[in-house]
């Protein structure tokens, strides 16, 4: 089964390629790095040729509602279309636990995130939507998001994140299945402070820096409840740590967000 991978040399793409690799499948890693631009359709139709099932972990550049907004919607409609030509059965996409919440709450990276998962599910396609909460690795990007002058300033919200491999994991055993046409939600063990896991990652890093919470913080633009970035109490979770992953030796070209 050939199978492709959109997004194939990021944090969690490269991981679903190795994991995929280490079976009986054909892997493409697909991405601009490799000559495939989903948002254009630049090299779409030849890398997706003979294609069973499209993984699509890829990501916007951009943030802000305009421009991860331009991203998912053109990207996602090439998938479709270019994915149909080709006779793929199964398309993958890999979301955020909350999605709903966190465009409702003002996030416009959301309301982006919202809009791909409503094109997908309204296609026709035989699908799976992974949703994931965040990545241990993407702790830092959440600090440096919320750095409020020499201090960090962060929601008052709980959250369960998860470790990079075990989204990949997630992914791998989502698209090596029949396709769910539903949405599936996967989660770390531990259900902390936002604040907590922060706080945990800077006594590695920068011990000395202070983190307020502050109940009127966003998150990445969107207004936080209490568990907003909470999976529902169905979810996959898996057993490894945040502290037991952070000891865990990781190569120095190893990327941090997703």
């Amino acid at each position: 089964m050939k199978i492709v991978v959109i997004g194939g040399t990021g944090l969690i793409g490269t991981k679903v390629v190795d994991q995929l690799a280490a079976g009986p499948h054909e892997v493409v890693a697909a991405s601009r790095a490799t000559g495939v631009d989903a948002f254009t359709g630049d090299g779409l139709a030849e890398a997706l040729d003979g294609t069973s099932t499209l993984i699509d972990v890829s990501n916007s550049g951009y943030f802000d509602e305009a421009g991860a907004l331009e991203y998912f919607y053109a990207a996602t409609l090439n998938l479709l279309t270019y994915g149909a030509a080709a006779g793929v059965t199964h398309h993958v996409a890999l979301s955020v636990v909350g999605t709903d919440r966190l465009a409702a709450g003002g996030g416009g990276y959301f309301r982006a995130k919202q809009a791909q998962e409503r094109l997908i599910r309204d296609s026709a396609r035989p699908y799976s939507l992974v949703h994931a909460t965040q990545f241990y690795e993407f702790v830092p990007f959440i600090a440096d998001a919320a750095m409020d002058g020499d201090r960090i300033s962060v929601a008052q919200a709980l959250m369960q994140p998860i470790a990079g491999h075990d989204v990949a994991a997630a992914v791998v055993a989502t698209a090596t299945g029949e396709p769910t046409g539903a949405t599936t939600e996967f989660a770390g063990p531990e259900r902390r402070r936002l604040a907590e896991f922060v706080r945990l990652w800077l006594g590695t890093t920068r011990p000395t820096q202070e983190v307020d919470v502050d109940p009127l913080a966003r998150y990445f633009g969107s207004r936080l409840a209490e568990g907003d970035l909470l999976p529902g109490p169905d979810a996959n979770r898996s057993t490894l740590t945040y502290r037991e992953w952070s000891h865990r030796p990781r190569p120095a070209s190893t990327e941090a967000a997703h």
